[in-house]
């Protein structure tokens, strides 16, 4: 099967190969710029969730951000 031989030889993953065959139905630059953004959004929503954790736990605070900045 190719996604065995995909897996074995060239080193995707089942999530890439995922992805891959769900590239193969966009045909314009404009779906594949769209999908983007999707993914991007996703992640951008992930790290903010992820923060806010660490702001609630007292892992994270103002003073932290200013020294990241400086």
């Amino acid at each position: 099967m190719i996604d065995d031989y995909m897996e074995q030889n060239v080193g995707l993953n089942k999530a890439q190969l995922g992805i891959m065959r769900l590239l193969s139905h966009f045909t314009t630059e404009q779906e594949v710029k769209e999908l983007n953004d999707l993914i991007c959004s996703y992640y951008a929503k992930k790290i903010d969730k992820e923060m806010d954790r660490l702001w609630d736990e007292g892992q994270w605070s103002q003073e932290k951000i200013d020294d990241v900045l400086c």
